[in-house]
């Protein structure tokens, strides 16, 4: 992997020798590489035509040195002294051309240049060196304004994104566009916080991010490309080309601009009170809860995202009135591994993996008692563990279905983890709140007070029910006498025109004020 510690200036565009052996000008001089093959790859930042026996003195590093050797012929210690006063200069490769001075290649110079690893090209056929020198110079040129076109392209769009307060997905999705690769975003640790690029491409990168994490770095050219991530003297994090396909300076160039707007956007907040590794969180809990993507297809994202995945027991979680970072903290406390995230509705999503030979129900209870001391009044609901992570999503369903329905009412009597049986029916209602017939049933059975809007005899019929009918403590919650009840519940049962004395009419009352009451939520 190439790498930067931090943004630098415009690199300088290149063409490798063997990009300029495949022009047609050059082609047409018949080249031969007789020295160096394993360094084709070479930069060439510039064409130079020398003949003098000291050029290397007039080089700064990565010409092609052009020459006829029309002032070595003869004398086979200049002619090693050349090509060692070359790679002292590290010019890129050594050019010649064959005819009076050199009929055939020098072996001389083909023996210094193999041991030196400089290449060594030489030209069957008389050939203008001036031809050449153009055409490379003006590639060369042509080359240059393409990067500074790109470069300031990329930072005018990753500028106006950051403007306008685009979220970082936004920002990873502009590069990506440019980049034609996968783009990844790591924190020091290696998890991935944010990923761009084409999804089964992605897909593939995750899958095998345990032995990218591990690689500690790679051939120049490879196509993974990184810059790190920090200010301040401080690093943070590293964003990857991975698998870039253009050539190793446009992808430097690309990473360094990228990075400079994502140490911007951090700087700035990136529009958002979550840090990077909440959002990253979010976005794969949201996911796995909606169902939308296949879990199966989230598996690689939650592997980079180190959480632990083969052979585990995950816990599925949702909790109320409670901060992210509170749970964060609990995680680290009580030493388990999880992701948390904040959904859509302010409950805040866990899903805890466990190793399959740990006590789930042990730790979850532990997890919620350290919960219930940070925040006396939250709600912790659990699904019951799952061991197949395809499991998993409608485990998160059911932890939120049933932190619904614990979150209905004050007037139940929870467990520290409350679970699907611990609801009843009140859970059996939240979850069928939405069907047209549960709806018709709370409207007809509720219109005598549903009508007149009263949300007083609302509240008095509520708490009477839910305390199971009785008079006194009901009174007492309300703060009226037992004579003023009776009177409230005397009209309440006129207007509904049913008697709440029966059983089986006051439980179909009960479960209308149930419906009703989930679907206002």
């Amino acid at each position: 992997m190439t790498t930067t510690s931090e943004p630098t200036e415009l690199s300088e565009p290149a063409l490798s020798v063997r990009q300029v052996l495949t022009l047609e000008r050059v082609l047409a001089g018949e080249p031969e590489v007789v020295a160096g093959a394993g360094q084709l790859d070479r930069p060439v930042r510039w064409v130079h035509v020398a003949e003098a026996p000291d050029v290397g003195v007039m080089l700064t590093g990565g010409e092609m040195v052009l020459t006829t050797g029309v002032l070595l012929a003869g004398d086979e210690d200049k002619q090693a002294e050349y090509i060692r006063s070359l790679h002292r200069a590290e010019a890129s490769a050594v050019v010649l051309g064959l005819g009076r001075a050199f009929p055939a290649p020098p072996e001389v110079m083909r023996r210094a240049a193999e041991r030196c690893g400089l290449p060594m090209v030489v030209l069957h056929r008389p050939f203008p060196f001036a031809e050449l020198t153009e055409e490379v110079q003006c590639r060369l040129v042509r080359r240059k304004f393409a990067a500074v076109s790109l470069s300031e392209s990329v930072r005018t769009a990753l500028t106006a994104l950051i403007t306008a307060g685009a979220p970082l997905q936004s920002l990873l999705d502009e590069v990506a566009s440019h980049s034609a690769c996968p783009v990844v975003v790591t924190n020091l640790a290696h998890r991935v916080l944010a990923t761009a690029g084409e999804r089964s491409a992605v897909d593939d990168v995750l899958r095998d991010w345990e032995r990218i994490a591990r690689q500690a770095g790679g051939s120049e050219g490879d196509g993974w490309i990184r810059a790190e991530l920090g200010g301040r003297g401080e690093r943070w994090g590293q964003i990857m080309l991975c698998g870039h396909r253009g050539d190793t300076a446009t992808g430097r160039l690309l990473a360094d601009r990228a990075a400079e707007a994502l140490v911007l956007h951090r700087m700035l907040g990136g529009n958002s009170a979550h840090t990077w590794e909440e959002q990253s969180a979010q976005s794969l809990l949201t996911d796995l809860v909606s169902g939308v993507v296949p879990a199966r297809q989230l598996l690689p994202r939650a592997r980079a995202a180190g959480l632990p995945v083969n052979r585990r027991t995950f816990v599925p979680l949702v909790v109320r009135d409670v901060e992210p970072g509170q749970l964060d903290r609990v995680l680290r406390m009580v030493g388990l591994s999880g992701l948390v995230a904040e959904l859509a509705d302010g409950a805040v999503a866990v899903l805890l993996s466990l190793a399959r030979d740990q006590d789930a129900p042990v730790l979850t209870a532990n997890f919620a008692a350290r919960v219930h001391s940070e925040a006396a009044r939250t709600v912790v609901a659990a699904a019951d563990p799952r061991t197949a992570w395809d499991d998993v999503p409608t485990g998160l369903r059911e932890a939120q279905h049933v932190a619904d329905a614990a979150d209905s009412s004050a007037a139940l009597d929870l467990p520290a983890v409350v679970r699907l049986k611990d609801v009843h029916l009140r859970g059996l209602i939240r979850l069928l709140r939405d069907d047209p017939h549960v709806q018709s049933f709370a409207e007809r059975e509720l219109d005598g007070l549903l009508c007149a809007a009263d949300e007083d005899m609302l509240s008095v019929l509520r708490t009477y029910l839910a305390t199971g009918r009785n008079k006194s403590r009901t009174a007492q919650l309300h703060h009226v006498s037992r004579p003023a009840l009776y009177r409230r519940l005397e009209a309440i049962q006129t207007r509904l025109g049913v008697d709440l004395d029966d059983f089986e009419q006051a439980a179909s009352v009960h479960i209308a004020l149930l419906a009703h009451d989930a679907q206002q939520s």
